[in-house]
């Protein structure tokens, strides 16, 4: 306004006022001159009021009658020119607003009549237009006749103004409601009250309504009169008018001026009470028609619809929809079912696209859609109008694909189209499928079951362009082209969807916002956020809840229709844009259905998306069972049943790939498209965007994806992800250049999908493990039973789960590693196996890593909960599970191993639960880790693990499969020992605060604290659990195992025993010692005697080892050994405990059963442990005490190995060392180290077990087979050894009882025959005069003894003879060695060593050192009263005269030779004796004994041997002279005191002796040339001797030595006179030797009769005597003549001694006598 109100501008507004008033009275000077007039008074008017007036316009405005006058009546004139410069002028007042309503009105009624004249009709229009809008002052009639003025112009026959009228009619019916909108502008602070409506009052004009309203109330009314083809009540002086042009602007109208509508109730009555029913009314042919139904069958023609009414009339309903819902709430009802009924497959094509466009407009509206359905779907008995939309575009787009649309022949493919071949007639009928022969691009297309529709670019997302309802001008139906419905409905379904779930999705994030528990609202089900909800504000809640119900309901409603929609849409859709769309609709549904909780609906939207992913008919039963539920709804919209349609399987995709499918039974291959690669990247982004919505269709998702992976060949790699692998059986995977491109993306999508798993809730997470484990489940039942290659994408997937998881792994861990443990890794299938192993122990080895918060070091809880399944793998057998199980361990030890705490009980009985049959390299790895425990990581274990440890390193010693191994870990227990003990204090203290601890807890619960060897001290527990470990292994049925473990048992008790509390020392000797020992024995008692061949692979086993009898004796003797040895050592410390004497009886009887064991290795070292314990030191006594603690008087064998006291890098010296433990006891307290009494029982009881291992073992067998066991040299030495050291304690009460018994072990001992293997190390050769040391051994004994009974009382002296009598029976066994019961031995000499089992020994040694051994002890004890007693030299006579009788049948010549030199010493001590006690009668029995032992021995009945020498004869002969010396010397001399018997047998003796050599004639050959001169000559002397210088005592005696002298002398003569016969007779020829020898004999003889004679007194010697020696002279004289120089000088000598017989003759001869 500011432009025509200015100064310049009024008065430019003047000056061409007054130039159009000059111009006009121009023009009409010559016809008008009335005219001219006006005008000229117009001119001074118009200056008057300029000149008057300040305010200029004003002034105009008022006197504007006057001022437009001039014009209109030049208007008047009908002249074109005068009145186009009037209606110009007008204009430019009217520009002005100078125009009063009364001057408006007659420009009106001017413009009229031009009108009417049909004149200036655009300037008309134009005027009109200017007057109108430019000011307010027409109104009412003036308005409504310009109105009405206006649509006459419309309706002239000239195009130009027809088309100009109609601009102005609608620029004019706006501006009428401008003024409307305006008017309420002005008056909005002006609160009227609001008047009722009456009915249908006043038709023309509303009191209640102002005056710009009433104006555009009446013209409303009358466009609606108008349209319905009434008359108009305000219009007056319409003359015609069109439909389409009335529903244009009511239209417009509607659509730009809502508000005045909403705000008047009168505008709103119109609405409801007009328009609705005429849109109604008008659309009823179309909804009547049906296409193609003859005309006939109903009564009237039914009007055909009309394609732009029909069209305009959508375009009003979409209005009314769209701004007058709230008000028209049931008309809209009625409006959307007819747009819904428009779809229907019998319409016109026009009609339906037309329908559709405007569905289109509503399915961009969200708030409208959301408005339906609170409005109607919600309300009981009202239509479902919002689901009836959806499903009727679903089932629009359903009809589209059945019913080929009549307009196009291409729409009716040819089959063949769909074959790739590139079919030329084909291609050219069917234009969407050119690109595939061809090379020319493919259209984007739907294409399905043959029908082909191609995809148009109708419209941009979010906007409802339309394409129909805009051809206003169009009168005829256009022809719609092919697939455009298809296109617009394609985009409604996708706007639907955008529209829907943005709106829902913004409202909850702006409830999420409000309410806190924001996590629980979206991922669970409405019921329980009801429950959350009444802590928030109750308002706030109430409105939640209205908003999530109407949430659900539309979902509800709209789901089943989009569903089955997108579905078939997916299915046919051959363009990626398209499919990508569909994809994301599907998914965007899903996700919001699972944000809602709707559960069947997202499961449904994901099941589509998964049938997409996967090739067509694919058969998964998790996809197949939620179609089922799906497809037997079946929607009904308006009486048509629409059935889901199934997917066809022609889709004309991109083949991408082939692989197998993943089933029981191995089929052909599938292919997978690149839509179905599409449909998996949605399916993943779905899972990966939307994961905490899934809940419970996690488990379609990943089974679809299972299946896809395996078909694609993807296979899982460390930590989970996937990787190309090939297929293992079976056509392999065939894949695309493009496809193998994608792998990678995807194998990380879905890798990235489970890493996404960490921001999931808890619920969620859940959710997600269960379907992982169903799916594992599933997957392990389709391996069972084969060995097919399994699908381990759900293990593979539920460890990278666990591994992203790990911050709270806790929530997980259970469902997670229990299905791993029970199910998969005990799958008979080795790879789901293998996975399953390696999923856990990677879970393990992760979460132990992990930094947890709080760290696993002050969450013991937590770690153990990680390592149970560890532990739990052992229950499983599969050994490839264990190797990944042992495996895991050793990584945790080498990464972990410091930080395990609690955990090691776990992880030890990992170790632990190894069994032997499990195969060695489980074993070994097992072994590894226990190494790797005991070298590096017992510090760091909490001692009560300690137990543990040994009980793992001893059960490895105990698996029999590796030796190695078993024998390392006795190593191991060894190494163990030694920590024990450098530790000592530390894991002693800490043990005992952990049992201070339990004892309480078993307190407070009042139980008994339960645990091995319990009343010892926990430190001691573990050393005795240790012992007990290694006891077993001691008893392993390996040799090496049980060596290796005797000596380290022995060793370690023997090195850090002193570590025991004393009292504990009980258990180590009854439970640990005794126990082996019993078992031992037990065990080698049992052992089987059969041969081993060979010791595994090629080993040979040494032939003292070769039976499993001979491999436990090892062992025995190693045990027996080792408990003697801490007998021994530690007695300082065994014997105060109470029962040391049973456990002594024990230890006893343990070396009696094996020395008595019939294994010559095992007696002889129990004989060598019994001396060992013998040579035990006696305690130190009280009184000779020293000052410091007796631990220095001890030895302890610290050494073990290489290990000294002194190399653990301490002195040995601990505080629990044996000084104080022994010097807790000093003083008062010092046990009284037991007294003699008790020791000496100790020593008797070892008597008896000695004496009954020596008569066991000396006993002789019964029978006698090959079988039958001797005990061994070496054993009976060392049993006979044991003797003088155990004699030594036990000699104060050794009795005659216990020699005796004595006596017959020893005896027996000797007579043990020696086997013929051994015999050539025992026995000397038999040259050689050597004793056995067995002999040794006896003789040492009994040596023992006998000085031991020298200095001992008199009453152990009568234990001589009984000596004697011992060793007397040893004499015997040099003539008669003994028997060894049955059994046949050969003599050594003649026994070659392999023919005879047993060889007797050489018995003359050892037979001639006892008799010398008798000797001496007679030298000693001859005038013992016992000695005398028991006829002891009696005994030892009769034992001499068996080698003497025997003489040169003796064994050995020596033996007789020394039997002489004895007897002639013992008579030498004895005879004295003996005459002693001739008179006590003592000795009379020895007389005869003696007697006959000389007559047996010089008159032997043995011939000297054939080679004997003339000197060894001379030696022999002289020995025999001996004897008769001793005779001639000791006996005959005293013959006064000795029994005359025994003088008479001597004298017989003597005679027989010197005449022995002439006993037989020379002729006789067996005479031994070598006669015993010089014995005859001894005997023959001795006898005169005797004869003659003792007094005759009887005249028996006499009588025997004068007959002995009578018969020599005759025998003499004999052999004389035959000698002189021979020698005349022999001439030259010499005689033979022995005949000269007798005759030298004789003549000797004769000498010495002589030289006795000669001394004997002349009293004693007979006459006759005499008278017989000198009558031999002759005789002598004549042998003088012989040749022989030995016999002269015989002779010589023979005859010398005769001069003494030649002297002169008596003087007187009387009495006969000389």
């Amino acid at each position: 306004m500011a432009g025509t109100s200015s100064p310049e501008a009024v008065k430019k507004l003047l000056e061409n006022m007054q130039g159009d008033l000059r111009g006009l009275s121009l023009e009409c000077r010559k016809k008008f001159p009335p005219v001219k007039e006006a005008a000229e008074s117009g001119i001074i008017k118009v200056k008057t009021i300029a000149a008057r007036n300040t305010d200029i316009l004003a002034a105009l405005k008022e006197n504007s009658s006057e001022v437009v006058q001039p014009f209109l009546m030049g208007c008047g004139t009908k002249e074109p020119k005068i009145t186009q410069l009037c209606l110009a002028a007008i204009q430019r007042l009217m520009s002005h607003e100078v125009v009063s309503e009364a001057a408006a009105g007659n420009i009106i009624n001017m413009l009229w009549q031009l009108m009417e004249n049909s004149l200036e009709e655009l300037k008309l229009l134009q005027t009109v237009l200017v007057l109108l809008t430019t000011n307010t002052v027409v109104h009412d009639e003036a308005l409504s006749k310009a109105i009405v003025l206006c649509f006459r112009l419309h309706f002239t026959k000239d195009n130009i103004t027809n088309n100009t009228a109609a601009a102005t009619v609608r620029q004019v019916v706006t501006v009428v409601f401008e003024r409307v909108v305006a008017e309420d502008e002005r008056y909005k602070d002006i609160i009227d009250q609001p008047v009722a409506v009456q009915g249908n009052s006043n038709r023309r004009s509303v009191s209640t309504l102002k005056p710009c309203a009433k104006d555009a109330y009446m013209l409303f009314q009358d466009l609606c009169q108008l349209v319905n083809a009434d008359a108009p009540y305000w219009l007056v002086g319409m003359t015609e008018m069109t439909r389409t042009f009335g529903l244009e602007l009511l239209e417009s109208v509607l659509n730009d001026f809502p508000q005045v509508f909403l705000q008047h109730q009168e505008f709103s009555f119109l609405l409801k009470e007009r328009v609705c029913p005429l849109v109604i009314k008008l659309f009823s042919p179309n909804i009547k028609f049906r296409q193609g139904s003859s005309t006939s069958s109903s009564p009237a023609p039914v009007e055909k619809p009309y394609f732009p009414i029909c069209m305009r009339l959508l375009r009003v309903v979409s209005v009314l929809i769209k701004q007058f819902y709230s008000l028209l709430v049931t008309e809209c009802e009625i409006f959307l079912s007819l747009l819904v009924k428009f779809l229907d497959a019998d319409k016109p094509q026009w009609l339906r696209a037309v329908a559709v466009e405007s569905i289109h407009r509503l399915c961009v509206q969200p708030q409208l859609l959301r408005s339906f359905c609170q409005s109607y779907d919600m309300k009981q008995h009202s239509t479902k109008v919002f689901r009836d939309i959806v499903n009727a575009l679903g089932s629009f787009i359903q009809s589209l694909f059945l019913v080929p649309s009549t307009g196009n022949t291409s729409a009716t493919p040819n089959q063949t189209g769909s074959n790739a071949s590139g079919n030329t007639g084909s291609a050219q009928t069917n234009p969407g499928v050119l690109g595939m022969g061809g090379g020319a691009t493919v259209l984007p297309a739907f294409e399905y079951r043959g029908t082909w529709i191609p995809i148009l670019n109708v419209t941009v997302q979010g906007s409802a362009k339309a394409t129909y309802l805009e051809m206003l001008d169009k009168v005829e139906p256009p022809t719609i082209p092919e697939g455009y419905a298809m296109s617009v409905a394609f985009h409604c379904l996708l706007d639907l969807v955008r529209g829907i779930t943005t709106m829902i999705e913004g409202e909850l994030e702006d409830t999420e916002t409000v309410t806190p528990t924001t996590a629980e609202t979206t991922s669970l089900p409405p019921q329980s956020s009801e429950q959350q909800d009444l802590q928030s504000l109750s308002d706030q809640s109430e409105k939640e809840l209205v908003s999530r119900a109407v949430w659900e309901e539309m979902v509800n409603a709209c789901w089943c229709g989009l569903l089955a929609a997108l579905s078939l849409l997916l299915d046919a859709s051959t363009d990626e844009a398209a499919t990508e769309n569909i994809l994301k609709a599907e998914l965007t549904m899903a996700a919001l259905c699972g944000r809602l909780g709707l559960v069947t609906s997202r499961d449904a939207f994901i099941t589509a998306i998964c049938k997409g992913s996967l090739p067509p008919h694919y058969a998964l039963t998790v996809l197949n069972s939620t179609t089922a539920a799906l497809s037997s709804k079946s929607y009904s919209i308006q009486g048509q049943n629409v059935q889901m349609i199934s997917p066809s399987s022609e889709s004309h995709q991109q083949v991408v790939a082939v692989g197998q499918p993943l089933a029981l039974q191995p089929q052909g291959t599938v292919m997978l498209t690149s839509k179905n690669i599409q449909c998996m990247r949605t399916l993943l982004n779905l899972a990966h965007f939307h994961g905490a919505v899934l809940g419970t269709s996690w488990q379609l998702v990943l089974a679809t994806l299972q299946h896809l992976v395996w078909i694609l060949g993807l296979k899982p790699s460390v930590g989970g992800a996937l990787k190309p692998g090939r297929a293992v059986e079976g056509p392999s995977t065939v894949l695309t250049t493009a496809v193998m491109t994608d792998l990678p993306s995807i194998s990380s999508m879905i890798s990235k999908l489970f890493e996404n798993s960490q921001y999931l809730d808890d619920v969620s997470l859940h959710h997600l493990i269960n379907a992982l484990c169903s799916l594992s489940l599933e997957a392990m039942d389709m391996a069972y039973g084969n060995n097919k290659e399994p699908s381990l994408f759900a293990v593979a997937k539920l460890l990278e789960t666990g591994l992203v998881n790990m911050r709270r792994i806790e929530i997980l861990w259970r469902p997670l590693t229990g299905h791993l443990l029970e199910k998969v890794c005990q799958h008979p299938n080795s790879r789901m196996r293998e996975w399953g192993a390696e999923a856990l122990t990677s879970l393990i080895k992760a979460g132990l890593t992990f930094r947890h918060d709080p760290p696993l070091s002050q969450n013991q809880r937590l770690q153990l909960l990680l390592l149970n399944p560890l532990k739990e793998l052992s229950n499983i057998s599969h050994p490839d599970i264990r190797i990944k199980q042992l495996e895991c361990v050793l990584q945790i030890l080498q990464s972990q191993g410091d930080s395990l705490g609690p955990g090691w009980p776990l992880v030890l009985g990992v170790m632990g639960a190894i069994q032997s049959d499990q195969g060695e390299s489980l074993i070994r790895t097992a072994f590894q880790c226990l190494q790797l425990v005991v070298t590096d990581f017992l510090p760091t274990m909490p001692c009560t693990c300690l137990q543990i440890v040994v009980e793992v390193a001893g059960s490895f010693g105990l698996h029999n499969q590796e030796l190695n191994i078993s024998l390392t870990s006795i190593g191991l227990l060894w190494n163990i020992s030694d920590y024990f003990f450098q530790r000592g204090e530390i894991i002693e203290k800490e043990l005992n605060r952990e049992e201070a601890m339990l004892q309480k807890q078993a307190e407070e619960k009042g139980v008994m604290l339960n645990r091995p060897f319990h009343p010892a001290s926990p430190f001691d527990c573990l050393w005795l659990c240790l012992y007990a470990k290694l006891g077993e292994l001691c008893v392993d049925p390996r040799p090496a195992v049980r060596k290796s473990a005797g000596q380290t048992l022995f060793s370690t008790i023997g090195a850090h025993g002193t570590l025991l509390q004393h009292s504990t020392w009980h258990t180590v000797i009854w439970k640990v010692l005794f126990h082996l020992l019993d078992r031992v024995r037990e065990s080698s008692t049992t052992a089987d005697k059969e041969k081993i061949e060979s010791g595994g692979g090629n080993i040979l086993i040494h032939h003292s080892r070769d039976t499993a009898e001979k491999q436990w004796a090892e062992t025995w003797v190693l045990t027996l050994a080792g408990v003697a040895r801490i007998f021994n050592t530690r007695r300082y410390l065994l014997q105060p405990l109470g029962d040391f004497s049973q456990a002594w009886d024990v230890l006893l009887d343990h070396i009696q059963s094996a020395a008595l064991s019939k294994n010559n290795e095992v007696s002889l070292a129990a004989l060598k442990s019994f001396q060992e314990i013998l040579q035990i030191v006696s305690p130190v006594r009280d009184s000779e005490k020293p000052e410091t603690p007796p631990a220095i008087n001890v030895s302890v064998p610290l050494v073990v190995g290489t290990t000294t006291a002194t190399s653990l890098g301490r002195s040995f010296m601990r505080t629990d060392s044996i000084g104080e433990r022994i010097g807790r006891y000093n003083g008062s307290e010092l046990p009284v180290i037991t007294d003699e009494i008790e020791d000496l029982n100790l020593w008797w009881a070892a008597w008896n077990s000695w004496y009954r291992i020596g008569s066991e073992s000396t006993r002789p067998p019964i029978t006698c087979d090959k079988l039958t066991f001797i005990p061994s040299q070496p054993f009976l030495t060392a049993l006979i050894q044991i003797f003088p050291a155990l004699y030594q304690h036990i000699k104060t009460g050794f009795s005659m009882d216990d020699l005796q018994k004595l006596g017959v072990i020893l005896h027996g001992a000797v007579s043990v025959p020696i086997s013929s293997d051994a015999s050539p190390f025992i026995l000397p050769s038999y040259t050689e005069a050597v004793l056995t040391s067995l002999q040794e051994a006896v003789l040492t004994a009994l040596d023992v003894l006998q000085k031991a009974i020298c200095v001992g009382s008199e009453s152990m002296q009568i234990m001589y003879p009984a000596i004697f009598d011992q060793l007397l029976a040893f004499v015997e066994f040099s003539c008669k060695p003994p028997q060894y019961g049955q059994l046949e031995t050969k003599h050594i000499a003649n026994a070659k060593y392999n023919q005879a089992e047993w060889v007797a020994l050489n018995y003359v040694p050892f037979a001639e050192r006892s008799l010398e051994v008798v000797v001496d002890l007679y030298q000693k004890t001859a005038c013992h009263k016992a000695v005398v007693t028991e006829k002891v030299l009696q005994n030892i006579i009769k034992t001499l005269r068996i080698p003497l009788s025997l003489k040169y049948s003796c064994p050995s010549e020596s033996t007789w030779k020394l039997a002489v030199s004895s007897l002639l010493k013992v008579l030498s001590i004895g005879l004295p004796v003996a005459r002693q006690h001739a008179s006590s009668g003592k000795f009379d029995s020895m007389w005869p004994e003696l007697a006959n032992t000389f007559e047996d021995f010089l008159f032997t009945k043995s011939t000297p041997p054939d080679n004997l020498s003339i000197q060894e004869f001379q030696k022999n002969e002289s020995i025999d002279v001996e004897v008769v010396q001793l005779i001639s010397t000791e006996i005959l001399p005293y013959a006064n005191f000795i029994p005359k018997e025994f003088v008479g047998q001597i004298m017989t003796m003597l005679n027989k002796g010197s005449i022995h050599s002439q006993s037989s004639s020379f002729t006789e050959a067996e005479i031994d040339i070598r006669m015993r001169e010089e014995f005859s000559k001894v005997c023959f002397e001795t006898l005169l001797q005797f004869s003659f210088s003792n007094k005759v005592t009887t005249p028996q005696e006499g009588y025997i030595s004068r007959m002995a002298l009578s018969v020599l002398l005759k025998r003499s003569q004999d052999v004389l006179h035959r000698y002189i016969e021979d020698e005349r007779l022999s001439g030259k020829c010499p005689l033979p030797r022995q005949q000269v020898t007798e005759i030298i004999f004789v003549l000797k003889a004769v000498s010495t009769l002589i030289d006795s004679l000669k001394k004997t007194q002349p009293e004693n010697v007979d006459a006759s005597t005499w008278a017989q020696v000198i009558a031999l002279y002759p005789t002598l004289v004549e042998c003088i003549t012989c040749s022989s120089s030995e016999v002269c000088s015989a002779l010589k000598e023979a005859l010398v001694p005769f001069k003494d017989f030649m002297h002169p003759p008596a003087s007187k001869v009387q009495n006969g006598e000389s």
